[in-house]
């Protein structure tokens, strides 16, 4: 198997505390780190100190949002990252969600295809050291003081064809998550053979499934509840399984949501059991065509994170 990434920071584990965990990562056998942009860390400084602490490993956000920093900003995060680790930085951008971008950051989510489209085609001139003036962003004469000998690669956040498309065009790769491993040759048909396929995979490392699909089912009535993941889950053919939690859900009955996640969609979309058999079974995302797992591994009662991370290794 060429990759196996890890989601950086641990849950509920303070960044500071990642210095001896991170810098195993590779003699575990694990290639890549990747760090995410929700509500805790942002997506550049975990990155930043991996780089420093891991030398060899491929680092990337998964992902940037496209809204909440300006154009300019980005590329130089981007750059500085790409300078820190060279030939070993993937920049990873995306929509994000209306609850992300419009409730916490106050920014109007509107036009996200065209939003990804332009920030990407600008990215691709600022980080190979252009003066960029772009009229859709409204960029005007930028250009990077140290731009990265080697450009990063791009890759876009792509759940259903269209941005799938985009990826296949005009990027270097797509990132997906919440899939389950036969999902991955229907996101690799839309995306093609040519393109890296990348994945968080949700990871419960504990041979306790009831305590495991308890964990699940509350982080899919969570996220599979957003528009954006519910279109994706209808795409796949999830939608008549999860109508009962949608429409619970969008009733603000948070409790009958949760009764209403099937265990067997929980089985699908949340690897669990013994660290062995949570290995088989991301496996089989990489037999389908995912080129690189990276596992969020999710805590349980009695499931230490960093010991978990090492029984996970390739």
């Amino acid at each position: 198997m060429s990759r196996w990434g890890l989601t950086i920071p641990l849950t509920g584990v303070p960044l500071a505390r990642h210095q001896k965990i991170v810098s195993e990562l590779e003699d575990l056998g694990y290639t890549d780190a990747w760090s995410a942009e929700t509500n805790g860390t942002d997506a550049f400084t975990p990155l930043a100190l991996a780089s420093q602490w891991a030398p060899g490993l491929r680092l990337g956000p998964a992902i940037v949002p496209v809204y909440t920093r300006g154009p300019a900003l980005l590329a130089q995060q981007a750059a500085t990252l790409a300078g820190l680790a060279p030939g070993r930085f993937v920049l990873g951008i995306g929509t994000s969600s209306p609850a992300i971008v419009e409730r916490w950051n106050a920014i109007p989510f509107t036009e996200p295809y065209q939003k990804v489209r332009d920030t990407l085609r600008f990215l691709r001139r600022a980080l190979a050291g252009e003066k960029v003036t772009d009229e859709a962003l409204g960029v005007k004469g930028f250009k990077l003081d140290n731009p990265p000998e080697t450009p990063p690669p791009i890759v876009l956040a792509a759940l259903r064809p269209g941005m799938l498309h985009l990826a296949a065009r005009e990027a270097d790769g797509a990132i997906t998550n919440w899939l389950a491993p036969d999902d991955v040759r229907q996101v690799r048909a839309e995306l093609g053979a040519e393109k890296e396929l990348i994945a968080r995979i949700f990871v419960c490392p504990t041979p306790d499934a009831e305590a495991a699909r308890a964990l699940g089912r509350w982080m899919i009535a969570a996220y599979l509840t957003v528009p954006v993941y519910a279109a994706f889950h209808e795409w796949l053919g999830r939608g008549e399984r999860l109508a009962a939690m949608n429409e619970a859900w969008a009733a603000g009955d948070r409790k009958a949501a949760l009764e209403a996640v099937p265990d067997e969609v929980v089985d699908e979309l949340v690897v669990h059991g013994p660290p062995e058999a949570c290995r088989e079974r991301i496996r089989e995302y990489v037999e389908n065509g995912l080129d690189t797992p990276v596992l969020a591994v999710v805590p349980a009662d009695g499931v230490k994170l960093p010991e978990a991370v090492r029984a996970l290794a390739p």
